[in-house]
């Protein structure tokens, strides 16, 4: 799916550059992307970049501040990636706040201590994980997004993963997503969702071109 596309001649890249310098995320994007013939740049083989404060309303606004920015100074392909937790029962917070839910500071530890505190008492635990993925080339401003929709756990659970994932179960398990095995979590997860968009969008582009 594709939000917006500014020319009709889209080009095929060759190199892409991620706005992270997360080396978990880089690789697991490397690999996704390598039959493709794409190669991966991170944020981190650009010294000098400044950090895009995220202070967009949306989760798409953040996404496409980093990508914009990342084009603009390298002149390559872009990607960038926001992704927040909305819980039904605190009127879809963290959300665009997820990152910094319990402060500018705090840790992944720290976010979920208040998540479990805010959540206390409540018989609704319905919540969902929500990315936006947003790719800037010559060709104009694509757009991707990945929901997986789950509850939230009264206490943690398993030790993989990252954030929010020792509480937060996917619907249709009964394991939280840092209990899950990587290859699984990504298969459902938010991320992965709107990261299988893009690549199914770049492995049209040579038919539709034809």
């Amino acid at each position: 799916m594709t939000e917006k596309s500014e020319s009709p001649d889209f080009e095929m890249p060759e190199q892409i550059v991620l706005a992270s310098s997360n080396p978990h995320k880089v690789e697991e994007l490397r690999a996704t992307l390598a039959p493709l013939n794409i190669e991966l740049k991170s944020s981190a083989d650009f010294p000098g970049l400044e950090e895009v404060i995220e202070d967009a309303p949306t989760l798409q606004g953040n996404a496409l501040k980093k990508a914009e920015y990342l084009f603009r100074m390298t002149g390559l392909p872009s990607l960038a990636d926001d992704t927040g937790l909305e819980v039904d029962a605190l009127d879809g917070a963290p959300g665009v706040y997820s990152a910094r839910y319990a402060g500018e500071k705090a840790s992944y530890e720290d976010n979920v201590q208040k998540l479990l505190k805010e959540m206390k008492g409540k018989d609704d635990r319905n919540s969902r994980f929500r990315t936006a993925l947003v790719f800037i080339n010559n060709s104009g401003t694509f757009v991707f997004n990945g929901v997986c929709d789950g509850t939230i756990r009264k206490e943690k659970s398993g030790s993989g993963g990252f954030g929010y994932d020792p509480v937060f179960e996917p619907a249709g398990y009964t394991e939280t997503f840092a209990e899950l095995d990587q290859d699984e979590k990504n298969a459902i997860s938010h991320r992965g969702r709107a990261v299988q968009k893009f690549v199914d969008f770049l492995q049209t582009i040579p038919n539709a071109l034809k």
